[in-house]
């Protein structure tokens, strides 16, 4: 049983912790005031909690928090929005999170994020649940697919892109705060983490969203942290969230489960419980009536809410109408997107791009070949009017020039071999489902075996014993263990799940419409041995500062493949690193050039990365961290001079004992290169010590 304390809030700190109005204009804060000031006490309660039950009633497909009608304040319509609007029947079903974390393009993340904001405004909604920015910090979560990644600095960058495309139209809400990576024990599982690592790691990205993004809203977490339920944890909501970095929207609890009380969560910064008021509503009137619950605070949590609207224009009608859901802009983005975060990991003998010339035959194999894939069937589902699959997007892209075979079996027979032997090249899909991995309770849950089934890597060897050159498109949410099949393909391309569009974006791929250029987001691994702890069973779990690459760098281990890999169908070069100074102190943004060539014969795309390393420091630091990255599109023979920036205050550590973040006097080693271990270039960057200083 874990002990869940109450705090008494005092005025004061409510008072400072509320208005927030040095960060939005006075006549805003005015506008605010007035309409707060006119809201009985029972219509200030019923503003934070939803009104549309557990499951919602039948017609519905948007979650209701009311507003005040007789004062022109709308209401809150929430949608699930992960991967696209979960209940709008025909909105946009995108690539999954991770799929996007894989372009490191945060451009095209704003515009999936702008899209998705939009088809959410013309469905009569304003709060997108989205995006999911927890950290990966193991594969075997059975939600990686929502989340962007397992590097920090990837996640913010991402996360930001988002929010601010999302806000141009709605309200984002970043989830899930804070240490929310275990499916199955999610709704009782408490997370010790130390104030190092919970600041530099699981908290970084959300702190980028809201001071950088501006996001409107967060949403708490089910799990507890350090002993309190992340929905009335006052560390993580008064003292960080709303203290530390003056956050001036407001926070909602996940779904039923989120909420845990009605005093601790009040007390301790709780704006809106979701979907339905179990410790709001009544209780949270009368414990206002019986004092205690003081109600400036609950002026606090109204001002909040009504702020957002206001600032966002939700009291205004958007100009949008339906034509723009499932939308061919849209769906073009959708296309664009899974083809940019599509990774290459494998390509022997240039067995890819295949020839569509005429007289070729394909095979195509496997049940996933021509089955709907786009991921988890719980809270981030979708539903697109289409799906485009792997064999529709080849049909289509060869037209009869190319003869398709599809052996529709995840288990095949001498026949099938045959066929298989006789052509020219052949595609294997498969991968993971919804039945593999998703959200606990309501979908898969975590997964704890990172191989695929053994019936799908006998379909692997098969194949490839029938025909040497054999071409795998594999789909998941997250990282995928090889064993000893991954010698035996010539190719091996990493979709996913690539949205609606991914028939079309992989067959653009396989026959080099387009050049691959997405990066693994994630470290592929040999085995779980190479990976830290994953507990989905004791309720009481310690997260330390080492996970993802920076694991395997510390340990020594050789991955599969490493972070930030990802291969082309041409060639780069990089060099003539320069940086704009070789001394710095705090608040100095240093900036660092690098030559970089496309050398082969193919247009594409390279992410030139940028990696810190911290010799001498006096706390334990990862061995590289990434720090900065940028995507360059050359044509054959083009150069171009990229630039990464840094800011120096971004090589900080948290300082427990000052409870602040400082800057060492080092001389930090700079890498640049192809991937977290392609790094042939470096230089030095000598930093002067100084504390505090401020940090995304």
């Amino acid at each position: 049983m874990i002990l869940r304390r109450l705090f008494w809030v005092p005025l004061a700190v409510i008072i400072a912790c509320s208005s927030g109005s040095s960060n939005v204009g006075s006549d805003l804060e005015r506008r605010v005031d007035e309409l707060v000031a006119q809201m009985t006490l029972d219509e200030k309660v019923a503003q934070m909690s939803g009104d549309s039950g557990v499951f919602l009633p039948e017609g519905d497909t948007l979650w209701n928090v009311p507003g005040v009608e007789r004062l022109g304040v709308p209401p809150f319509k929430m949608a699930d929005g992960p991967r696209g609007l979960g209940p709008i029947q025909g909105a946009t079903t995108f690539p999954v999170g991770m799929a996007r974390g894989a372009s490191w393009e945060p451009g095209i993340e704003n515009r999936v994020g702008a899209a998705m904001g939009r088809e959410l405004r013309a469905a009569g909604g304003n709060i997108l649940l989205a995006p999911t920015i927890n950290m990966l910090r193991h594969p075997s979560w059975g939600r990686s697919q929502e989340t962007y990644g397992e590097d920090v600095h990837l996640l913010s960058r991402m996360a930001v892109a988002f929010v601010q495309g999302v806000q141009e139209n709605a309200l984002a809400n970043p989830k899930h705060y804070a240490a929310n990576s275990i499916e199955d024990t999610r709704f009782e599982v408490d997370v010790t983490i130390d104030e190092r690592t919970l600041r530099e790691i699981y908290l970084k990205q959300f702190r980028a969203a809201v001071l950088e993004g501006q996001a409107a809203s967060v949403m708490s977490a089910y799990n507890s942290v350090n002993g309190q339920f992340c929905g009335e944890n006052e560390h993580l909501i008064r003292d960080i969230l709303k203290g530390d970095w003056g956050f001036d929207g407001f926070v909602l609890s996940d779904w039923i489960f989120g909420t845990q009380s009605t005093l601790g969560s009040a007390l301790n910064g709780l704006d809106i419980e979701m979907p339905i008021a179990r410790f709001y509503g009544e209780p949270l009137l009368m414990a206002v009536q019986d004092g205690d619950v003081p109600e400036p605070l609950i002026d606090d949590a109204v001002r909040r809410m009504v702020r957002k609207k206001l600032q966002y224009g939700l009291d205004q009608p958007s100009g949008l109408d339906e034509s723009v859901i499932g939308s061919d802009e849209h769906l073009a983005i959708a296309r664009e997107a899974a083809v940019e975060g599509s990774v290459l990991l494998k390509n022997a003998s240039n067995a890819l791009p295949l020839d569509a010339g005429a007289g070729q035959r394909i095979a195509v194999v496997g049940l996933l070949a021509d089955t709907p894939n786009t991921g988890d069937d719980g809270s981030s589902d979708t539903m697109p009017a289409f799906v485009v699959t792997p064999l529709q997007g080849i049909e289509e892209a060869v037209g009869e020039a190319v003869v398709v075979d599809h052996i529709a079996k995840d288990v095949l027979d001498s026949d099938d071999l045959v066929a298989i032997g006789a052509a020219d090249a052949v595609v294997v899909v498969t991968g993971l489902t919804a039945e593999d991995e998703g959200e606990g309770l309501i979908g898969a849950g975590d997964r704890l075996d990172l191989d695929l089934s053994p019936e799908r890597e006998t379909l692997i060897r098969d194949a490839a014993a029938a025909n040497p050159r054999t071409i795998v498109v594999l789909e998941g949410g997250g990282a995928i263990t090889m064993g000893d099949w991954l010698p035996e393909v010539e190719a091996l391309l990493m979709v996913w799940y690539p949205g609606q569009m991914g028939g079309y974006a992989i067959a653009d791929l396989l026959f080099g419409v387009a050049n691959p250029s997405g990066k693994l987001p994630i470290t592929f691994p040999t085995g779980l041995d190479q990976l830290p702890p994953f507990d989905n069973v004791l309720l009481d779990v310690t997260y330390d500062y080492f996970h993802g690459y920076r694991y395997v760098d510390r340990n020594g281990a050789t991955p599969e493949f490493p972070f930030g890999f990802g291969l082309s169908y041409t060639t780069f070069s990089i060099d003539n690193l320069q940086a704009s100074q070789s001394t710095a102190v705090a608040g100095d943004v240093v900036r660092f050039n690098v030559d970089v060539t496309n050398t082969g014969s193919a247009a594409g795309a390279e992410v030139v990365q940028l990696y810190a390393t911290y010799p001498g420091s006096a706390v334990e630091r990862s061995e590289r961290d990434l720090k900065g990255f940028v995507k360059v599109m050359l044509e054959p023979g083009e150069s171009q001079t990229v630039e990464i920036s840094l800011p120096v205050n971004d090589l900080a550590y948290y300082d427990v004992a000052e409870s602040a973040w400082a800057l060492e006097a080092l001389e930090h080693a700079i890498h640049v290169g192809t991937s977290s271990r392609d790094l042939p270039l470096s230089t030095t960057l000598s930093v002067a010590a100084q504390a505090p200083v401020s940090v995304y």
